[in-house]
């Protein structure tokens, strides 16, 4: 058994590349991958082939871990398509979403600092809730409208509400330990 490790995740996995993907497709390409690549299926060969076998293995992986969360998905079909989003160094966003993250940031704050485990649950809940709709909006910029500026500005947005998403997971887990 053999891999391409040059080709992308997307043919990898025998699926479209797109941002709209069957997660379910995916699991299963996932699954019959690593079932042929597994290094334990491939102990008793010898060291060089035991590295192969890690390669693709990990390859796989890597693949998959990108491929299934969201965020990771859009940046990289920016990437494949040779777009620089800035993501590390354009960080300008509207002055009305800043005013919201500061809002959601307040929010959360005031919660955690009351030890309010129901607001902070209502409040992951409404930013999953708020995170899907950009998600809507970012699969049509890629998918629809293949308008790479816009999935770029989108990515962006996404990442801050990433980050409060693991600020409040981290303030739930304080709370309940």
């Amino acid at each position: 058994m053999s891999i391409d490790l040059h080709k992308d995740y997307f043919d990898l996995f025998g699926l479209p590349r797109t941002f709209r993907i069957d997660k379910a497709a995916l699991e299963r390409s996932y699954l019959g991958l690593q079932q042929q690549v597994h290094p334990d299926r491939h102990a008793h060969l010898p060291d060089a082939d035991k590295r192969r076998a890690l390669q693709w293995a990990t390859r796989v992986n890597e693949a998959f871990q990108t491929l299934k969360r969201p965020l990771s998905r859009a940046r990289y079909l920016l990437e494949l398509a040779g777009v620089d989003a800035g993501l590390e160094t354009n960080t300008a966003m509207s002055p009305a979403f800043l005013m919201e993250q500061m809002e959601w940031r307040e929010a959360v704050g005031d919660a955690s600092d009351a030890a309010d485990l129901d607001a902070l649950e209502a409040l992951h809940r409404r930013l999953r809730h708020h995170a899907q709709e950009i998600e809507g909006a970012l699969a049509a910029a890629l998918d629809d409208d293949a308008d790479h500026e816009a999935a770029a500005e989108t990515v962006r947005r996404l990442m801050f509400l990433d980050k409060l998403d693991q600020e409040i997971e981290d303030a739930l887990a304080a709370l309940e330990s």
